[in-house]
Formats: structure tokens, C-alpha cells, sequence
């Protein structure tokens, strides 16, 4: 065992909405700008949020959650990455004590896990002194998680931040920022969340919110309460992977596929694949691969264009009757389809390789932690084995005829399970998004697919 200091903290909120996104943000370019090293996480299956913290820090931004990775892998996991870094800062999930089922992956499971202090953002909008009983509450719920302090957001005025602080005070609750209401340091929103940083010129806001958090939070005592955090003890003594590359798996990664943990992507290249990037929207054909992966993102938002790249699909579907074997999730699994329909009912034409057509909802259909279990063999898995993962979306499938189903889907928090995802020969695809860090047999058993592929195709 040997004993690593990574100075470290997490922002958590009393619920979602409050602000948390925005101060990380700020607070990792303002870190940045003071010349320090940065690195960035995010608890829970989140995809935006860590595309804002990369792009502030300038180092990827990590997801830390005991559901889609195993617990016992949190500690050693968070230390190699944090390697390097002058602080590492957490952002949580929805609420403090929220999570899954009996608050698995929570913010606070994630912060005692790690030994990690806490600040608690709290929303003061049309709020004053009863803003101490929030803190107070949160801080006696539960003993054992380790709330440093307090930033204060949405103030209306220096009146009322100093009556916020008057509170505080009696309560001995340090307060280490103090936000005002500024609607121009809002990040933009739309139904999934946040909208990702490949669809927006974010560098002038990322540039003034951090602006804003030099002027709002203490850094100094910041870095003090990060470096207040107690060594991790990891047991180092372990084999590297090899990391000889025997395939190349071709990642569709552009403005409408985004959506991909970068754990889960260098779990495959510790496995022996070569990743290489194209994008659907804007290349002619795929590449030179083994495989394809066509990860979650926001396909409906580019409706037009992926159907006009008619020299792509048809690449695609040339792929896929060779037989090469092609991953996708959520958004992936909405252009394999015939036709996507947008949310004003009009339709456009896809990839056509899974026989289904995806029309968008207004209303959220699926969201929460689930297990999957395969209903037969595929690319990725065999009969009856088990996936950890997450579901979100608003999209749907109306299924041709033959659309033979791939897992059997069973919520965290539902009483019965359901059927979902489509898998065929060479092709597996399912609103299903997992980590391939989390899911080591799924990720073997898909390079073997696609090294057997290679193999027939030489």
C-alpha cells in the first residue's frame, strides 16, 4: 500500500438547478488561470457537464460513479487520474443524498468514499435567513459526510449576502463564495440539459464566469480545504495492461455524437484497439476499422445534414453486410434506424441498418440505472450475461417486424423489467449506455468480434 495526497474537494448542491455547473466552471478556469493544474470529475453517468470541465480545466474531465464501475475501483481510479494535478475538483450529481436506489452513486456516497470535504452550493434566490436552516439540515442529515463550507448563489444584493453571511456565521458555517444573480453567466440549456461544448462557441463564457469566480469565491481558502484532505491509501503493486493493438474500431465522433466516457474509450485502447474518429456528419465514408462504435449525442438536432450524407450511409450499410461489427448507443441506436422523426413529426432518412423508426417525444420515456441482461449471444455479449448501465432519453422505437430484441432491461428503482435494444448478426444497438471500464467482459468480447472480423477480411 502506499499513500497518495491528492488535494481534492467536491461542489455538491441541495438539488439540481442551483448553480453547481456554472461555479465548477469557473472555478476550474480561474484555478487555471492562476497557473495551476486542474482536474476535473463529475459523479454520476453525465455526458455535458464534463465537456464544459474539460474545456475550462484543459484536461478531460472524468465520471466517478460506484453503479457503472465497480465501488472497489473508485479509489484507485480517481488517484490515476488526479496523478499530476494540483487539485482535483468533484462536481456532484442532482442533490447532496441523491443517487440511485438507496443512494448508490449519491454525491455524498462518492465524497465519503474518497475522504473528500464538501461545498455546498445554496440557491438564495427570494431566501433569507431560513437559508441557514437548508445548511444546517444537509450538514445534520448525515454526520459522516464532510460539509466544509458553503458557496451562496442567485443574491440580489450586497444587503442580502450580508444577511446570508450574518446566518452563516451563527450557524459556523464558512462561507467561501458568494454568487450574484447574473443571467449573462448562465450555461445554455435545452431538453436533454446543458448544450454540449461541441454544438457552441463556449470560450468567452467560460473566460467571464471564471472571471466572475475569481472575484466571488476565496481561492485561498478553497485550496486550503482541498489540501485539507487526507492521503488515499492504494494498493499500486499491480500489472499494466498490455497494450498491443490488434484492431481498429472507428468512434463516430462529431456535433451529434458526443456522448462518450473517456474511461470507457481507454479501457478499449488498454485492450488492444486503435481508435479512430470520423464523423457522420461530415466525412464521406467511414474508415479503415475493424468495428464501429456510434455513441449517444443529439442526432435530432442535425437531422438534415446526416440525411443529405447519403455517400456515408451507404458506407455504413456496406460495412454492416460484410459483416463488420457495430456498436452503438442511444443516439447511435436512433441513426441506425430507418428514419428519425423530429419533434414537429417530420421525417428524415438514416442510416437504415436497424429496421425501426425513432420519433422524438416531448416527455423524458426512460431514465435511471439499469442491469441488462442479454437476451442472446451479440458483438458484445453472450446469452444471459449481465451489463451495468443507464438509460436517458426522449426518443422512441416504433419496431418493424424483425427487430429481435438485446437485453432485458431492470431498473434500480422499478418493479418489473423491459425490453430494449436490438441485436442481429453483426450489429448490437440499444438505448443501453455503458462503460466499457465497468463492463471489462463486454469490452473483450467486442474486440474479439472485431478481431475476428479483421481476420476474415484480410
Amino acid at each position: 500500500m502506499t499513500a497518495f495526497n491528492r488535494p481534492r474537494l467536491v461542489i455538491a448542491g441541495t438539488n439540481s438547478g442551483v448553480g453547481k455547473t456554472t461555479i465548477v466552471v469557473g472555478l476550474l478556469a480561474a484555478l487555471r488561470q492562476k497557473g495551476l493544474s486542474v482536474q476535473p470529475f463529475k459523479v454520476g453517468p453525465d455526458y455535458i457537464d464534463p465537456g464544459f470541465h474539460s474545456k475550462a480545466a484543459g484536461r478531460d474531465s472524468y465520471n466517478l460513479d460506484t453503479w457503472m464501475v465497480p465501488e472497489e475501483y473508485l479509489q484507485e481510479n480517481f488517484t490515476k487520474l488526479s496523478d499530476g494535478a494540483d487539485i482535483s475538483i468533484i462536481e456532484g450529481v442532482m442533490g447532496l443524498y441523491d443517487g440511485g436506489a438507496n443512494g448508490v452513486s449519491s454525491t455524498a456516497d462518492i465524497a465519503k468514499r474518497l475522504k473528500a470535504p464538501i461545498i455546498l452550493v445554496l440557491d438564495c434566490k427570494s431566501v433569507g435567513y431560513s437559508i441557514a436552516a437548508t445548511a444546517l439540515g444537509f450538514r445534520e442529515y448525515d454526520k459522516t459526510a464532510n460539509i466544509a463550507g458553503v458557496i451562496l448563489n442567485k443574491l440580489g444584493s450586497d444587503r442580502h449576502e450580508a444577511m446570508v453571511r450574518e446566518v452563516m456565521e451563527k450557524i459556523n458555517m464558512p462561507v467561501v463564495g458568494a454568487f450574484h444573480r447574473d443571467d449573462h453567466l448562465k450555461t445554455p440549456e435545452r431538453h436533454l440539459g446543458l448544450t454540449p461544448v461541441t454544438e457552441i462557441e463556449t470560450s468567452q463564457l467560460i473566460e467571464d464566469i471564471g472571471k466572475a469566480a475569481s472575484r466571488y469565491i476565496d481561492m485561498d481558502q478553497i485550496l486550503a480545504i482541498a489540501n485539507s484532505s487526507p492521503d488515499l491509501d492504494i494498493d499500486d503493486d499491480k500489472n499494466a495492461e498490455e497494450n498491443h493493438k490488434i484492431v481498429k474500431i472507428g468512434v463516430a465522433r462529431d456535433a451529434a455524437f458526443s456522448f462518450y466516457y473517456p474511461s470507457s474509450l481507454e479501457k478499449l485502447e488498454s485492450m488492444g484497439a486503435e481508435l479512430i474518429d470520423f464523423s457522420p456528419l461530415e466525412d464521406s465514408s467511414i474508415p479503415d476499422v475493424d468495428g464501429l462504435i456510434f455513441g449517444g449525442g443529439f442526432p435530432e438536432m442535425f437531422l438534415e445534414k446526416l440525411q443529405e450524407n447519403e455517400s456515408m450511409k451507404q458506407s455504413i450499410r456496406e460495412a454492416a453486410s460484410k459483416g463488420m461489427p457495430i456498436y452503438a448507443e442511444c443516439g447511435g441506436l436512433m441513426y441506425l434506424c430507418r428514419q428519425i422523426v423530429d419533434f414537429d413529426g417530420n421525417a428524415f432518412d438514416t442510416a437504415g441498418i436497424i429496421p425501426g423508426v425513432c420519433k422524438m417525444g416531448k416527455n423524458l420515456q426512460r431514465v435511471g440505472y439499469v442491469t441488462a441482461t442479454a437476451l442472446k449471444d451479440s458483438i458484445a455479449a453472450r446469452k444471459g450475461d449481465q451489463l451495468r448501465g443507464h438509460e436517458f432519453h426522449f426518443s422512441m422505437i416504433t419496431k418493424d417486424e424483425d427487430y429481435p430484441d438485446a437485453y432485458e432491461l431492470q431498473g434500480t428503482r422499478q418493479s418489473t423489467p423491459h425490453l430494449e435494444g436490438y441485436s442481429k448478426d453483426n450489429v448490437l444497438a440499444s438505448y443501453l449506455h455503458i462503460s466499457f471500464e465497468g463492463n471489462p467482459k463486454a469490452a473483450d468480447h467486442f474486440i474479439k468480434s472485431c478481431l475476428s472480423y479483421k481476420k476474415t477480411h484480410l
